[in-house]
């Protein structure tokens, strides 16, 4: 396995569309995202690298098949862990509705050509639904931030702790940080990446691309005065 430890407690799981996230509070686990279909071993092997770790939740970032592909699998694997994604993500995940396809700007037309098509997600549960300013219990708290635009219902987490955001797809860093591409309201993911600037996080680790520890706000500055 490719695995970068990001920070003390986060590990990194590089999988060939994407990453997974594992953040340690000691023995208790969270996985951030699941990666695509087929990549389900790659991702329990990680999580049971941890000794005596037990898996507490699964939280997935937005809709996307490279995100959550492997969810249904790895909740069952590891006892039937809760799922946790926001309110108007879970109806997707859940395989009760279609989400919305992305708005293609013309530079992005060749990009998504050559991205190869990954399976369809199972439907998964979502046991637990969150929205902006929710709290979950990881990590000293990692608050939600509704961050709109990739898709309607994308989240993004902040960790005060160690000072760490999770971006999911709205941000990416692939030679340096910069807005996602394939959104379907691409006005809405310029206001979400300002809005991640603005939290000031000193490291982020991004759905595609590279982790930023110790300069990411300064990064994510940068990335939002382009627009």
């Amino acid at each position: 396995m490719d695995v970068i430890e990001v920070l003390p407690g986060l590990r990194m799981l590089v999988l060939p569309v994407g990453a997974a996230y594992l953040w340690s509070d000691g023995r208790e686990l969270t996985l951030v995202d699941s990666g695509a279909v087929g990549t389900e071993e790659r991702v329990a092997e990680l999580v049971e690298s941890v000794p005596g770790g037990e898996l507490a939740r699964i939280v997935l970032t937005h809709w996307h098949e490279d995100h959550t592909g492997g969810a249904a699998r790895l909740a069952a694997r590891f006892g039937g862990v809760p799922v946790v994604a926001h309110r108007l993500e879970a109806p997707v995940i859940r395989g009760e509705a279609v989400g919305a396809p992305p708005v293609l700007e013309e530079f992005e037309r060749p990009i998504r050509a050559s991205v190869p098509a990954l399976p369809p997600a199972p439907p998964c549960p979502v046991d637990v639904e969150v929205v902006d300013g929710d709290v979950l219990p990881f990590g000293g708290g990692a608050r939600v931030l509704g961050v709109p635009g990739h898709t309607d219902g994308s989240l993004a987490l902040h960790l005060p702790g160690p000072d760490l955001l999770f971006t999911g797809d709205a941000v990416a860093n692939v030679g340096r940080a910069m807005l996602g591409v394939f959104n379907t309201d691409r006005a809405r993911a310029v206001e979400s990446l300002h809005r991640l600037a603005g939290v000031g996080a000193a490291n982020a680790v991004f759905g595609h691309g590279t982790p930023l520890v110790g300069d990411a706000a300064a990064a994510l500055r940068a990335a939002a005065a382009e627009y």
